[in-house]
């Protein structure tokens, strides 16, 4: 437990395991779904914490789907979306002025569109053009309701036929959560060990560009809205031809102030894992340390959510031994306000 949760964000956390079983429940028998023949691309539209909807499909189908995936993190949508575009709109709020906007255009432009919402415009609007809703429940805070997003899209997929096998690779990894959640859930665990390593130095996270990335974007997200923190990511093997140029001056400055934290998982390329060797080798004397999570479980979805469990709670002890509530992002709150306001 964290001692300052006034949203209750720890328990939200920890009950990742099942949210993942009820929104893999709640998005299976939709009516509505278009013909597998119809869709030749996927494009996921989502903002902060409904936007991992498209990181996970885009890090874990992707490599195996027989059509592009495109994520759509802003109000406009690619001029290739037609009537054989199947388009997720998801929205944790159901209010999120850029997903209404572009799930608006999609629908203008006649994609077969699946609503994964909270109770809010969007809601309202996919209900009015008669496409599939699946039910995002109301969670303390968008972040923790990662499950809920991030499972139907898997789902939906496979329902249509273009990803066979989903539904035993969410079990696999509802398996691996458990797993994790009951350790790191615990007074003395690697969480909170890598929490207190961190202390009040600036976290840097490596993945591959695959899972690692997906669940690197997520820690640094985590860290900002969870920790209160700057943080920053990147990928292997694209580092390897910019950033590792940038560790060669500084090196007094950067030692001081950054901790790098090696996302690590099975699927990984040969030249990628002698890559993250490597770029260790070269960065160890100008950081403060470098530190590596191993994801555990079968499967890329497996290993990907837990790397993402790990990632919060992490963040959460972060936030605990500063003194910090994780729950209340007022900046973001502010920043949202004034938009409404223009």
């Amino acid at each position: 437990m964290i001692r300052l949760d006034s949203l209750g964000l720890f328990e939200a956390t920890a009950s990742l395991p099942e949210q993942v079983v009820d929104a893999a429940e709640a998005s299976r028998g939709l009516a509505g779904l278009p013909d597998r023949e119809r869709i030749e691309n996927v494009v996921v539209i989502g903002m902060g914490g409904s936007g991992v909807a498209g990181d996970v499909l885009q890090a874990v189908v992707t490599p195996i789907l027989p059509v592009p995936v495109a994520v759509v993190k802003s109000y406009g949508l690619p001029a290739f979306v037609s009537e054989n575009s199947l388009v997720f709109a998801v929205s944790c709020s159901g209010d999120t002025e850029e997903t209404i906007e572009a799930a608006s255009e999609a629908a203008t432009q006649g994609a077969q569109i699946v609503a994964i919402t909270g109770e809010g415009e969007l809601d309202k609007l996919a209900r009015g053009w008669g496409v599939p809703v699946v039910p995002v429940p109301k969670a303390p805070a968008q972040r923790v309701a990662f499950g809920s997003v991030a499972i139907p899209p898997l789902v939906v997929l496979e329902e249509i036929g273009l990803f066979p096998g989903a539904s035993e690779w969410i079990a696999l990894a509802v398996d691996q959560l458990q797993r994790r959640r009951n350790e790191l859930a615990a007074d003395d665990n690697p969480a909170r060990d890598l929490a207190r390593a961190i202390g009040r130095t600036v976290p840097l996270i490596y993945g591959d560009n695959g899972i690692g990335s997906a669940a690197a974007r997520r820690w640094k997200t985590q860290f900002n809205e969870n920790s209160k923190c700057p943080a920053f990511w990147n990928s292997q093997p694209e580092l390897c031809h910019n950033e590792i140029e940038g560790w060669g001056q500084h090196g007094d400055v950067t030692r001081q102030v950054l901790t790098l934290i090696n996302l690590r998982h099975d699927a990984e390329h040969p030249q990628v894992m002698r890559r993250f060797e490597l770029t260790d080798q070269w960065v160890t004397e100008v950081v403060s340390a470098v530190h590596e999570v191993r994801a555990e479980g079968e499967g890329e979805l497996a290993q990907l959510l837990d790397l993402v469990l790990f990632g919060d709670f992490v963040s959460l002890y972060l936030a605990d031994q500063e003194g910090i509530d994780p729950g209340p992002t007022p900046t973001l709150q502010s920043v949202k306000a004034d938009l409404r306001a223009r």
